[in-house]
């Protein structure tokens, strides 16, 4: 059978389409949830207009990127038992256990104080209306850990023994699970790069509006709270990135090595600025360093020695048997420059726009909006900016909100692809957890199928979005500006319409 087309190749190829897919919504659900969240606290503290219309806005969009979310996500978990059931009968004591309370939270708190938040808007007082949504964006989080808690047991399994007689491993300790290394670092890069990605989100969004001279007070509030999330969180993204990278040095020491095209060990090991070489012969024929830099990252020491992808190959060959445990090592070398790449242009972008949009630096210009006339932000200052450099940057702006989407699709495929060949590493490889009785065909259909689907979905998505960002915030009605002050309102309110605006 040609490899191309086996089972195996088909089954991880369904599977990443989907993962990949199903990610873009991820992380612009959880920062929208929690950047929603602070918007409505401001308003709730300040009773400020612009305050209810951002929060209305920003949380229309969430709701889309959710009920997205959940629907390709529901995807993922099918295919455990369509396209990987040994896996799951191998793995599902273990792996199941995050993954149950994943669906608790996902599927019962979070929806549940979703629907509180979006029919309460007139019939609960603003405090408790306001709380909803935190719980929200803590259940995001929350659903976030356990999922990460997951696939960081496929990176470094620990709590668990293999039971020989049933031929499968069972769960020792779920404390371990949850609380390694590999899962806190892992989480704390990945919602760090989750409030990147809806920072950039609400940048993007602001600028577009802002370059048309449009909801300006609403969007200069946005931009700035963008701008100030796209700045933190991308300063966390790169201390956590680092912070993952010591980690992975030490428990998956081929994928780093991938990471880097380091084909033998070496003592300084230079970082690879580019690279171009030979996979078969195992040498670089062009490379592009910085020297003792790669040892700095993985150790801490600019002297210390990293080992190559021919050492670790060698290494693991002598303690698993015969076979070829490298990655596809163009994949991963370019998959982890990708990530780091779009990831901190983002941050370049977002710390420009904090500088060049600072208070004393402004200047108020007016223009008329309606029958208006409001502030208008001016992205330059005499004779330090021209006017050219304020058009181009906003139109930067306005780009670089799918700079971080591209980030985290890149870093997840070098995460997963740099781990072959193994599924869960040192235990199970990949080709031992495909099903056995799924035919070449049934993949392939079943991948065409669902291809197809997601890109039917992602016209819907993405016409759904263009139309609610192009429509701007709402305008707001006597209800949602006089919210009841006891859940339900009184008896005068029975017979108003809901404010509900979605």
């Amino acid at each position: 059978m040609d490899l191309a087309l086996a089972p195996e190749t088909l089954a991880r190829w369904q599977f990443g389409i989907t993962t990949v897919y199903h990610f873009l919504f991820v992380p612009l659900t959880i920062s929208l949830a929690a950047l929603t969240a602070g918007l409505q606290t401001a308003w709730v503290r300040t009773e400020k207009e612009k305050y209810l219309r951002a929060t209305k806005f920003w949380g229309k969009l969430f709701l889309i990127n959710i009920a997205m979310g959940v629907v390709t996500g529901i995807v993922q978990e099918f295919q455990f038992g369509m396209n990987w059931s040994d896996y799951s009968r191998f793995v599902g004591d273990v792996f199941g256990a995050p993954l149950a309370f994943e669906s608790l939270i996902a599927f019962f708190f979070e929806s549940t104080f979703i629907g509180l938040w979006i029919f309460g808007w007139d019939r609960l007082p603003k405090k408790i209306h306001l709380a909803c949504i935190w719980m929200v964006s803590i259940g995001t989080i929350l659903s976030a850990y356990f999922i990460l808690a997951a696939n960081s047991w496929m990176q470094h399994p620990v709590g668990y023994r293999i039971n020989e007689e049933k031929g499968r491993a069972e769960l020792t300790d779920f404390w371990a699970v949850l609380t390694q290394n590999t899962a806190l670092s892992q989480a704390f890069h990945t919602l760090s790069a989750a409030f990147l990605t809806g920072g950039a989100f609400m940048v993007g969004i602001a600028a577009f509006h802002l370059f048309r001279k449009k909801h300006v007070t609403v969007m200069k509030t946005s931009l700035r709270l963008g701008l100030v999330t796209v700045v933190i969180a991308g300063l966390l993204t790169a201390v956590s990135g680092d912070v993952l990278g010591k980690v992975m040095f030490k428990q998956q020491p081929m994928k780093m090595a991938a990471a880097e095209a380091l084909w033998d060990g070496e003592a300084p090991a230079p970082f690879s600025v580019f690279a171009y070489g030979d996979v078969d012969e195992g040498h670089n024929k062009v490379a592009i360093e910085i020297p003792g830099l790669l040892s700095f990252l993985a150790n801490d020491d600019f002297t210390s020695h990293v080992p190559g992808i021919n050492d670790v190959n060698k290494a693991e060959q002598e303690k698993y048997g015969p076979g070829d445990y490298r990655p596809n090592i163009p994949v991963a070398y370019w998959g982890f420059r990708w990530m780091i790449g779009f990831g901190m242009a983002s941050f370049a972008i977002g710390l420009a726009g904090l500088w060049l949009t600072r208070k004393k630096f402004l200047l108020p210009q007016h223009l008329r909006v309606g029958d208006d006339e409001v502030p208008h932000l001016v992205l330059f200052r005499d004779k330090a900016l021209s006017p050219r450099f304020s058009r181009l940057y906003w139109l930067v702006a306005i780009w670089t909100l799918g700079f971080p989407l591209i980030a985290n699709s890149w870093g997840w495929i070098f995460t997963e692809m740099g781990r072959q060949p193994w599924v869960v590493y040192g235990v199970l490889q990949t080709r031992d957890a495909v099903s056995p009785g799924v035919s070449q065909a049934e993949v392939l259909t079943s991948m065409i199928v669902f291809t197809a689907l997601y890109a039917v979905l992602a016209v819907v998505e993405v016409k759904l979005l263009v139309k609610y960002v192009k429509s701007g915030p709402p305008e707001l009605t006597e209800a949602d500006l006089n919210p009841p002050t006891k859940i339900g309102g009184d008896s005068r309110d029975a017979d108003k319409p809901m404010a509900f605006s979605y």
